[in-house]
């Protein structure tokens, strides 16, 4: 068999931000860790971590979960435009490269990054030729029924996977990557397919998962609509 998508070099991305409006608030950090393949866990990768003076305050509940505070973007960070050029210059690379890109819960990072980029006037990567790994729509996807929180941490522990420096985009990220290697070998439902086709069968997963969970909303009595689209949700 040739070398499948999680034993081949992989590019973890992650964010941590002002909050969780993905058209409002800001990245003030961000994390692409690479690897060359075959390590089941962190260890082996280089990161490159951009540390972002977003221009907005950074709300204190968003600093109780990074730990990262306006005096410090302020005197470390770098300019919006600058680092958000040069994350989407490497995602372009990875584009080109054909290497998987891998997010936990790509929704949210990747509709934010696609607005920030936006905002600040920089070409968007291939969104349509990029493929995206979400450990998170493959976890649900071989686990349905699992019950209990599916945090990066959770969804982590649950594999096996050590996950260093919680709440670190670095450290989100290289736990990503290893978490994606862990359930692509585990799986052959996910693991014996290209990226590409992975990535479209995860387009329709998700939307399944997020129809079914509107329809329990319902079922409860709650008007909530969840959005079908992924991975980027505009």
């Amino acid at each position: 068999m040739s070398e499948r998508w999680f034993e081949g070099p992989l590019l973890g991305f992650d964010t941590e931000t002002t909050g969780v409006v993905v058209d409002r608030d800001r990245i003030v950090q961000a994390a692409l860790v690479s690897g060359t393949g075959g390590a089941r866990v962190p260890g082996g990768e280089t990161a490159s971590v951009w540390l972002i003076d977003p221009g907005v305050p950074i709300p204190p509940g968003a600093t109780r979960v990074h730990g990262i505070t306006d005096e410090r973007v302020q005197a470390e960070g770098r300019a919006p435009a600058e680092a958000l050029a040069e994350i989407a210059a490497a995602l372009r690379g990875a584009v080109e490269g054909g290497v998987p890109v891998v997010v936990f819960r790509a929704g949210f990072d990747c509709t934010m990054l696609s607005y920030e980029l936006e905002r600040h006037g920089i070409a968007q990567p291939d969104w349509q030729r990029m493929a995206i790994v979400d450990p998170s729509v493959l976890d649900k996807r071989v686990d349905r029924y699992r019950k209990g929180k599916r945090t990066l941490g959770v969804t982590a522990a649950h594999y096996g996977v050590p996950h260093a420096e919680a709440h670190s985009a670095a450290g989100d990220a290289a736990a990503t990557v290893a978490l994606a290697r862990a359930i692509g070998a585990m799986y052959p439902e996910v693991g014996d397919v290209t990226a590409q086709e992975l990535h479209a069968a995860q387009v329709r997963w998700h939307a399944e998962d997020a129809a079914s969970l509107e329809a329990y909303f319902r079922r409860k009595g709650r008007e909530e609509a969840v959005d079908r689209r992924w991975p980027l949700c505009r």
